[in-house]
């Protein structure tokens, strides 16, 4: 009797079953990639205009797109009309604001500053009708060859939108950058100035670092050695004449325009700081996903940012706004002031006049302690800057106060 044997070459090497690759497209792998890993990369994309030329590749992304949590948007024009502007700003800086020993300083302020603060607030702030006394500003985002109601192509063919617009797809943001093309103070070439300013419903803090030039010294290894005993000393600060001084600032500040100088300084961040934060107010109303809001600028001369818990304070309790132009009133302040005639980093970078002005509300003062005043001020600017912070907060302290503006 015969039996029936399995053909063990049939069981090793089978026979391929018939395939319609000739029949149907191929397989498209990116197809498999998961949404989830789509999403991280376009979070790692971030800017607001290369995510939107994503939105037009395919269906697929433009569902995904509106959910991207971190989104950069860089302001790359303001478009104005100088006519207007001007007609704006001779009326503000003739505004009754202060009647205090302070008011030719106020308006040597404003009448520099208001212009760019109007093209500000036209850029973050919805767009308003020519006609009402505004000009248009907005942010250039591409170019098309068809409008809608909320753009505005220019004679080149390029459509304008303001951030506010270009944001109002993305429906989970969590960390939001706004970076525009310039610091909105015009100091003169060689001067230093940066400040940082956190925000709720009104200024938390902030911190000014100032000098009246910056260069650098070519002596590293002595400069090096030279800040070594500088930073272990909180009491005793070596000069570029290499006489020891007690950090006291020297009679000639306040006789050469130096205090004038800085309280310039001073109000004009302060101005500065409270108009970008005024003009944030539709974008935090919409987006009330957000952990994190930070709006700079390409010159790194200003940064202000807000955390989750500021973001929403601000939403439960509305800013109160001054009357003398679109900006967050700035409350009573309480102000320490650090100055160092002559400060030399351990990179070489030497300060002259270097200058540093932690501020806070007057109300809030109080419950603060000296310690804390040192950790956030060293943080609060990139290096080399975040050493002179460190450096100029051992040197002695200076009290100021300043009525609410």
């Amino acid at each position: 009797m015969s039996s029936l044997r399995p053909d063990p070459t049939s069981r090793i090497h089978p026979e391929p079953e018939p395939t319609t690759t000739t029949s149907s497209p191929s397989i498209d792998h990116f197809d498999r990639l998961p949404d989830s890993l789509l999403l991280l990369v376009f979070n790692k994309i971030g800017d607001v205009k290369a995510l939107g030329r994503c939105c037009v590749v395919c269906l697929r992304f433009h569902s995904l797109v509106p959910q991207v949590d971190n989104v950069v948007v860089r302001v790359d024009c303001v478009i104005s009309d100088d006519d207007t502007s001007s007609s704006s700003s001779s009326t503000k800086s003739h505004s009754p604001s202060s009647s205090s020993g302070f008011s030719s300083v106020f308006r040597s302020v404003f009448g520099g500053i208001v212009k760019p603060f109007q093209a500000l607030g036209q850029l973050l702030g919805p767009k308003v009708n020519s006609r009402n006394g505004f000009f248009n500003s907005s942010l250039s985002v591409g170019t098309t060859t068809t409008t809608d109601d909320d753009t505005e192509p220019d004679q080149g063919g390029v459509t304008h939108h303001s951030p506010t617009q270009v944001l109002k797809n993305f429906n989970e943001i969590r960390f939001l950058r706004i970076e525009l093309p310039s610091g909105e103070l015009g100091i003169d070439d060689g001067v230093l100035l940066k400040w940082r300013a956190d925000f709720g419903s009104t200024l938390d803090n902030c911190v000014i670092l100032g000098a009246a030039s910056v260069f650098t010294n070519n002596k590293n290894s002595y400069v090096m050695q030279e800040n070594d005993a500088i930073c272990n000393s909180t009491t005793t600060t070596i000069n570029n004449n290499g006489v020891d001084d007690n950090g006291s600032i020297p009679e000639s500040f306040y006789t050469n325009g130096g205090l004038k100088l800085r309280v310039v300084w001073t109000i004009s961040s302060l101005i500065a700081a409270s108009a970008r934060h005024y003009l944030l107010q539709p974008i935090i109303a919409e987006h009330k996903t957000l952990d994190s809001l930070v709006l700079t600028d390409a010159d790194g001369q200003g940064v202000l940012c807000m955390n989750r818990e500021q973001l929403e304070e601000l939403r439960v309790k509305p800013l109160s706004a001054s009357s003398a132009s679109k900006r967050t009133l700035v409350p009573a302040l309480n102000m320490r002031l650090w100055y160092a005639p002559h400060l030399e980093l351990p990179d070489g970078v030497v300060l002259k006049g270097a200058t540093l002005v932690a501020i806070r509300p007057s109300d809030q003062a109080a419950t603060k302690k000296d310690v804390s005043d040192i950790s956030w001020l060293s943080t609060a600017f990139e290096e080399p800057y975040g050493t002179a912070a460190k450096m100029l907060v051992k040197r002695r302290t200076y009290c100021l106060e300043m009525n609410s503006f």
